[in-house]
């Protein structure tokens, strides 16, 4: 009984922070190309009134004002703009001038996404300030269930030892545990610097020679010259032509088309599986 009746309670506060979200919020700004697109999924797109630098998705939003870009954040614009919510990334923005925002009065909500599981807590979590809630809460189910249905699918297969390349000079990489490592992991994908001190690691190509890596992945908007490692046939992956060039905006920015990426990975990591004799061990 009194589980039921906390049950209840919590539900009361629920719809109730939901009403009083919806009416109180009109106009969001948004600080991360990622951060816009978790609020259209979540039913906001009609409040947005400002976005950062390279937000490009969905595409309505490349004509707003930009208030925010790697170098910092636009104070004043922001506040000549009078926003409601201003949707942070806390990894991302300067600290100083996140906490001069909230030091001005200016109400923000964090997105910080560190695994799978929180993109779709995210879409939850602002859909409150929705007029139609449902639609963020529809999204954020199907996401789960997406996910789901992978992670059924790869759950029991072969291992591949993989290298993502970040970056071309210097070449950068990740470690395990910081994104987007989940998203090669629910492939069966093994990251050869998995065990790195350092979160995104600066490496050598020395040193992706000792590591072996079956597979390379890589991305247009981080590598200029794809035949970088054309001279270094003694790497597996350079040898059995398993050098991939991945869609960045689905693998970097943590959003529902993350599962595109994943799905995207999921096939390479499959065509690098047809001959099993190959991959090291």
């Amino acid at each position: 009984m009194l589980i039921h009746r906390l049950h209840l309670f919590t539900l009361l506060l629920c719809i109730s922070g939901s009403t009083t979200a919806t009416t109180s919020v009109q106009r969001i700004i948004t600080l991360a190309p990622h951060a816009t697109e978790l609020a259209y999924a979540a039913g906001l797109g009609n409040k947005i009134v400002a976005v950062s630098d390279y937000s490009d998705y969905p595409p309505q939003v490349k004509n707003l004002p930009k208030v925010a870009n790697y170098k910092g954040i636009k104070i004043e614009k922001i506040l000549s703009l009078k926003p409601d919510l201003v949707i942070i990334w806390p990894d991302g923005n300067p600290p100083r001038e996140l906490q001069k925002l909230k030091q001005m009065g200016i109400r923000t909500y964090p997105s910080q996404i560190h695994r799978l599981a929180d993109i779709a807590d995210n879409i939850e979590a602002l859909s409150q300030y929705a007029d139609n809630p449902q639609i963020g809460r529809k999204n954020a189910q199907q996401f789960r269930q997406k996910l789901a249905a992978l992670k059924q699918r790869y759950q029991h297969v072969r291992k591949v030892r993989f290298f993502y390349q970040l970056s071309e000079k210097p070449i950068i990489t990740i470690a395990q545990d910081h994104w987007p490592s989940e998203v090669f992991e629910f492939c069966g994908g093994k990251n050869v610097f998995e065990n790195s001190p350092a979160p995104y690691p600066q490496v050598s190509r020395e040193q992706v020679l000792l590591a072996q890596p079956d597979v390379i992945f890589n991305s247009r908007h981080a590598v200029e010259n794809m035949d970088m490692w054309a001279d270094w046939s003694r790497i597996p992956a350079v040898r059995l032509h398993h050098i991939w060039t991945l869609n960045s905006d689905w693998l970097n920015r943590p959003t529902p088309r993350t599962i595109r990426a994943i799905e995207e990975i999921c096939s390479y990591l499959d065509e690098a599986r047809k001959n099993p004799s190959d991959l090291n061990h």
